[in-house]
């Protein structure tokens, strides 16, 4: 079995189109997929051709509080699921075969149309979704916006927008950019300069 990395990353928001504008118009994702009806989206955009974003639209989300990466935190929250893409169904069959050994909930294989897919909890208690592509659907070839009442960003199609966001008025020169070091050179080794007063996490 091998994993083929992950196949979306579902979090949430309460404004899509503002969603839409950062992750395929600044960031350059493309927005190959939506659901939707009243009351509820679930928009997909590409991060490799194997690897998705993925945001619920629901009434009432509001965004999460300020907070440093991997501080614990009560209250609202953006993160719904992690998916881990698989390269073959069996790997499902495999999975929860060996979640439902170990003592885990497992859930059946669900058919999704475009992947079929299991789902279990980790110890943690966060949700996990295991997922392998079904056979001849290809959302990064053939694009598919299925939501009954696409927002008006979404009615712009898969592709980043351009002239949206305001081009750099200055871009930095090479002999301006300097790599601050960050607690991720532990890794490899290299201790951290703490004296320079940037942020070290990762």
């Amino acid at each position: 079995m091998r994993f083929t990395g992950i196949n979306h990353l579902a979090l949430a928001t309460g404004d899509m189109d503002a969603t839409i504008r950062y992750w395929r118009d600044l960031l350059g994702l493309r927005l190959v997929a939506g659901l939707g009806r009243p009351g509820y989206r679930h928009y997909f955009f590409e991060l490799t051709a194997q690897d998705m974003i993925a945001f619920f639209e629901w009434p009432g989300v509001l965004p999460g509080p300020d907070k440093d990466h991997g501080a614990p935190v009560k209250g609202p929250f953006t993160f719904d699921h992690v998916s881990l893409g698989v390269e073959r169904e069996a790997d499902l069959w495999d999975l929860r075969d060996r979640l439902d050994a170990a003592g885990f909930w497992v859930s059946e294989v669900v058919d999704h149309g475009f992947i079929h897919s299991l789902y279990s909890f980790d110890p943690n208690n966060i949700p996990v979704e295991f997922s392998a592509r079904a056979p001849g659907v290809d959302l990064s070839a053939h694009p598919v916006m299925a939501d009954s009442q696409p927002t008006a960003c979404a009615l712009e199609g898969s592709e980043p927008v351009p002239g949206v966001w305001p081009a750099p008025k200055r871009p930095t020169p090479e002999a301006e950019r300097r790599v601050y070091p960050g607690e991720g050179l532990r890794l490899v080794g290299q201790e951290p300069d703490e004296s320079d007063g940037a942020a070290h996490h990762v």
